[in-house]
């Protein structure tokens, strides 16, 4: 059934592509992009806003509350194919699965949303990479191929939302294959290995880039690492600084012939060690941007000037403490949404313990204080 907006769109004098295209480059508009990054899978069994009104899923969500349109397209830039995804065996209240990545891991049964117990990987020697990569990491196979005629259907140039293309990941993507603890050891037992499996990695983000630049015009791109956590990055800083970002120099010069300067990569933890060859590889924006494991948005604006942007930064500890602690963050950002190239929505996924109510009252202040009055 069509989904019933609860909320009406906030007043525009600019498309979404011509707001967005303008706040990240610094530049007038007319208010702030209203975009959110989602949601927990418990959010859409427990709000009662979403049982009542049937919203299931993020994209469900996004039309719901009238949000501004904002679309990442991509090709299959991974495993072709993927291992196939099976319940092993049932442990109390617990599932065994092996992944598409490969891993076993133990999940809860009931299939609440939380972080798996990865047990062991299909990848940890440079005999087993060999094996996958030969049956899983094939360049040019028809599963990586995309629809070109479609995508040109669906997201014509005379569109008035923004695109971005998925450039992947270049090492988030080989910890979920290895294991967090997989990785840490391999960069050292086996250097050679990783390293081949980023240049792999580099490899089918190419070929997709070469397919899709040509095709379509995009308004940025938009990649995914998650190689941090509270204590900094889980690779070494000169591993990164000496493997992946030459690795983003190539991707950002295949943008650059095509007109895109803006590239954001969903990064959580604290990014700040390896921040400088993230934007000298040509990264230049933040997505969701995690507050309390690294540091408010403004801290990093201080440091970096008008060369970062940043999406999202607004602490969720803050939207599940209340409406006095929602008022003094967003009071906290207006400094950052003045000065552009920030895009304010909660730091990750909205957690099921903030209410529903503040919430609401969330979006409204934040429609009061970033959209036309």
């Amino acid at each position: 059934m069509p989904i019933t907006p609860i909320r009406r769109p906030w007043k525009s004098e600019m498309t979404d592509r011509e707001r967005f295209n303008a706040q990240m480059h610094y530049k007038p508009v007319d208010r702030c992009f209203n975009m959110e990054f989602g949601y927990w899978n418990e959010n859409f069994s427990e709000w009662k806003l979403f049982t009542d009104n049937g919203i299931k899923n993020n994209a469900d969500a996004d039309i719901f509350f009238a949000f501004d349109r904002l679309y990442s397209i991509g090709a299959n830039v991974w495993m072709d194919p993927p291992f196939p995804h099976r319940v092993l065996e049932r442990r109390g209240d617990k599932n065994i699965l092996q992944n598409g990545d490969g891993l076993l891991a133990e999940v809860p049964a009931d299939g609440h949303d939380t972080i798996p117990h990865y047990m062991k990987s299909s990848v940890v020697t440079p005999d087993d990479w060999a094996r996958v990569k030969k049956e899983r990491f094939q360049r040019g196979t028809p599963g990586r191929k995309p629809d070109l005629e479609a995508l040109r259907e669906q997201y014509p140039d005379s569109r008035e939302f923004p695109i971005v293309v998925n450039t992947g990941s270049m090492i988030g993507k080989i910890r979920d294959m290895l294991t967090f603890e997989g990785l840490a050891y391999a960069c050292f037992d086996y250097p050679e290995m990783v390293e081949d499996m980023v240049e792999t990695c580099c490899r089918l983000v190419e070929d997709e880039l070469d397919m899709l630049l040509p095709a379509i015009q995009f308004d940025g791109a938009a990649g995914w690492e998650d190689i941090c956590f509270k204590n900094g990055p889980i690779v070494t800083v000169p591993f990164f600084r000496d493997v992946v970002m030459p690795r983003y120099k190539r991707i950002r010069k295949k943008l650059e012939s095509y007109g895109i300067d803006l590239w954001y990569v969903d990064c959580d933890g604290d990014v700040r060690p390896i921040l400088p060859y993230m934007m000298e590889g040509g990264i230049n924006c933040l997505f969701p941007f995690e507050v309390n494991s690294c540091a408010h948005p403004s801290e990093l604006f201080a440091e970096f000037g008008q060369e970062l942007r940043i999406m999202g930064g607004f602490d969720k500890m803050a939207l599940g403490a209340g409406r006095d602690a929602i008022d003094r963050y967003m009071e906290s950002i207006i400094p950052c949404v003045k000065r552009g190239g920030y895009i304010p929505f909660c730091d990750h996924r909205c957690p099921p313990n903030v209410k529903e109510e503040d919430y609401l009252y969330y979006l409204d202040l934040k429609e009061k204080t970033f959209g036309i009055h």
